[in-house]
């Protein structure tokens, strides 16, 4: 039988509250059914992919409380006094449990004219609206989370926004004294906003393990697609970063994202990437 539980706010003891029984709350999600990428901060997911985190019982984040088995019948019902202090739907379906964080905009309170046999108007009741698809997924018997935007469970999986890391000062620092980088025109480690942060500590790897000819290569393939959008030093050979559009340009570079269409010959750039194996 399916339940729906629910998370109060300032409880560290007995947080859950038991809200409905025999209820499903979302359409079933089948790992077969939908595309699942592994997580990367500078990936569009596409309608029907989810981010996934593998192992998900071993990830420091992992709630405590799902370790073991939730019975419904372990929990008291919610009161009516608390149904304001909710902050997170559990909808429990099968062995999988969905989640959905709830904010003050998800509830609604307002007149409403109902039409069954006749109108009638309804006064304003609290509700909360359930979106059509859950903020998070637990597939217990896979061991994978699955979501969608990371910033709607970071509430709900404390610590898991360690996942959307950014450059330390010194990883920034390091990588405007690279050979082939100038910053000009002010432009330094305190300029490098959150977004190119993020991207630079997805590259920081991949610039170490690269070697020496690969990374000649790699400024001929920056230059042949970006010569209209990152300025080159007198000697041709480094890359003047003034601003945080040819740092970005940089940085995607880096990652390959520029393309040629093999039929049209239509230069491009990717806005997501996904490794094909």
């Amino acid at each position: 039988m399916d339940h729906v539980l629910v998370k109060l706010k300032r409880l560290r003891k007995n947080p859950f509250r038991k809200l409905l029984s025999d209820t499903t709350l979302y359409p079933t999600i089948t790992p077969t059914d939908v595309t699942l990428v592994a997580y990367n901060p500078d990936h569009n997911l596409d309608e029907d992919s989810w981010f996934v985190i593998e192992d998900f019982c071993e990830q420091p984040f992992f709630p405590s409380e799902l370790s073991e088995d939730i019975d419904s019948k372990d929990y008291d019902d919610l009161k009516r006094e608390k149904f304001g202090d909710i902050y997170c739907l559990l909808s429990l379906q099968g062995d999988d449990i969905y989640f959905q964080k709830v904010t003050p905009s998800s509830f609604i309170k307002r007149k409403m004219i109902s039409f069954g046999e006749a109108a009638t108007l309804e006064e304003g009741e609290n509700r909360i609206v359930v979106k059509k698809h859950p903020d998070a997924v637990f597939l217990r018997g896979d061991d994978k989370l699955l979501f969608r935007d990371i910033a709607s469970i970071s509430s709900i999986f404390k610590g898991i926004d360690q996942l959307y890391k950014e450059a330390t000062e010194d990883q920034v620092k390091e990588f405007l004294a690279l050979e082939f980088i100038e910053a000009a025109d002010g432009y330094d480690h305190s300029s490098v906003s959150k977004p190119n942060r993020k991207r630079l500590a997805l590259v920081s790897d991949t610039l170490k393990n690269m070697p020496p000819e690969q990374k000649t290569s790699l400024i001929d393939y920056i230059k042949a697609y970006c010569k209209d959008g990152v300025e080159l030093s007198d000697g041709d050979d480094k890359f003047k970063v003034s601003s945080d559009k040819q740092l970005k340009l940089i940085l995607y570079g880096i990652e390959e994202r520029f393309y040629t269409t093999p039929h049209s010959q239509e230069k491009r750039l990717a806005n997501s990437v996904e490794s094909m194996g």
